[in-house]
């Protein structure tokens, strides 16, 4: 049993594999962060623009002005 956990220390096979899965997971959560700012600086910038539009009268498409 002592021979058996000696050589499972010293067996670094997965190493790999679990530094590989470990750096996918990060880059997931910055492209989940980076989604996020962008969405919310979007609907900003869609919410003033059509208060823009709004306030200065512009024509809305359809409404035959």
């Amino acid at each position: 049993m002592i021979k058996f956990i000696k050589n499972f220390r010293k067996d670094d096979s997965g190493a790999v594999t679990v530094d590989w899965v470990v750096l996918t997971a990060a880059v997931a959560a910055l492209a989940g962060a980076a989604y996020s700012a962008i969405d919310g600086a979007n609907t900003t910038v869609t919410g003033n623009t059509a208060t823009y539009i709004t306030d200065h009268g512009a024509a809305t498409v359809g409404d035959g002005t």
